[in-house]
């Protein structure tokens, strides 16, 4: 293998695949990175088995080949060369990988092509297409929602459902749960339901940040596997097997009360009140007041520690029902208040025992649910 590229090019596309490279392996070749030439280009390629990301960038390709080296020494040394042409080497017999760059160079041993796990491929299947910035909102909406605990495994995923012309990404983790639809670009023939892994989701969102083309998805026919496709990258990832739970049961369908406040006095007022309230099992507690004639209703956010004290913060607040009462964990109220982007949200309870809803208003596409915390008023 004999080729040329830029660094900028190089390091762009080793930060993009090193994010598919294992950690801990109980394969030792997981944790390099496959560099190989492909149609005149160079293809660079990284899988822990459960996750491959491939890219490919533009080269001048002298030599056809085909080799693998160690990922974190390989994008730590192409990191610090200067913004020049990199001339890539390979000596066919010894497997080792020349390097050069300006005035530096270095010789980097690897292992053969042939022993790297094969990526997956995914050719048939329902297939689709989405908007990036529609895709980016749907993702940054929900994913904090999914589980960090293994012990139910369905609920360390983002559960996707295409139906028709929309896309609907919902996750829960038993305490909270996320629930945004966007449309697709690209109608899907029949619709179909899988858990994508919110690992996958974390690195698709983050890929997505230099992208403009819609991107496409493919799930392959078993619902094992599924590929995102953007514009020189690939990635496919392994699917969360199971049944997502039925969570259409667990969003309330009325309640007794409804403060619409704004989004950033609300986060402002809970933040505030989380400082006050780690040493108290991150507890935030609401009351809700509903004005009087001459009087606008408000919104009361506090939060108290036996041993460092108390805060109170007030917010105006459109009511509508009787005065209300409920306690949060302080994280998933600024989770949820921190991607809203609308300048209103609307809080809905029932009992200071039932879930809290809220709802961005001016859109009918999100609703984020919130178990509450049992407290002493």
């Amino acid at each position: 293998m004999k080729l040329s590229c830029m660094q900028e090019h190089l390091n762009w596309g080793l930060n993009v695949v090193q994010r598919a490279v294992a950690t801990r392996a109980t394969l030792p070749i997981t944790q390099n990175v496959l560099i190989a030439t492909d149609q005149s280009r160079l293809k660079l390629a990284a899988t822990n088995l459960e996750l491959a990301i491939t890219c490919w960038l533009g080269a001048k390709v002298e030599e056809e080949g085909a080799i693998t080296v160690p990922a974190k020494l390989l994008t730590e040394f192409i990191s610090t060369l200067p913004a020049e042409k990199v001339d890539i080497n390979l000596a066919p017999k010894t497997k080792v990988l020349e390097l050069r760059c300006a005035r530096y160079a270095a010789r980097i041993s690897g292992v053969d092509a042939r022993d790297f796990p094969p990526i997956p491929v995914v050719e048939e299947g329902i297939s689709t297409k989405v908007e990036v910035e529609t895709l980016r909102q749907g993702i940054s909406h929900v994913i904090f929602a999914s589980a960090a605990d293994e012990s139910r495994p369905v609920l360390t995923g983002v559960d996707t459902k295409f139906d028709g012309e929309s896309l609907t990404l919902a996750a829960a983790d038993g305490f909270r749960l996320a629930v945004y639809k966007l449309p697709l670009a690209a109608k899907v023939g029949q619709s179909v339901e899988v858990i994508v892994p919110a690992k996958t989701m974390a690195e698709l969102n983050r890929l997505l940040a230099e992208q403009k083309d819609p991107v496409e998805i493919l799930v392959n026919p078993r619902k094992s596997q599924a590929l995102f496709r953007l514009k020189n990258i690939e990635m496919v990832s392994q699917l969360v097997q199971g049944t997502f739970p039925k969570y259409e049961q667990l969003i309330p369908q009325s309640s007794t009360n409804q403060a619409t406040v704004d989004v950033s006095e609300f986060l402002r007022a809970t933040r505030t009140a989380a400082i006050f309230a780690r040493d108290g099992s991150g507890i935030v507690r609401i009351i809700v007041t509903p004005g009087g004639e001459l009087t606008p209703g408000k919104m009361t956010v506090s939060a108290r520690s036996e041993e460092i004290g108390d805060d109170v913060g007030e917010i105006d607040a459109v009511v509508k029902g009787e005065e209300a009462k409920i306690a949060f964990n302080g994280k998933y109220l600024t989770d949820v208040l921190g991607v809203i982007g609308e300048a209103q949200v609307a809080l809905e309870t029932t009992s200071p025992s039932s879930p809290g809803v809220l709802r961005p208003v001016g859109s009918d596409n999100y609703i984020h649910v919130i178990m509450p915390m049992f407290v002493q008023w």
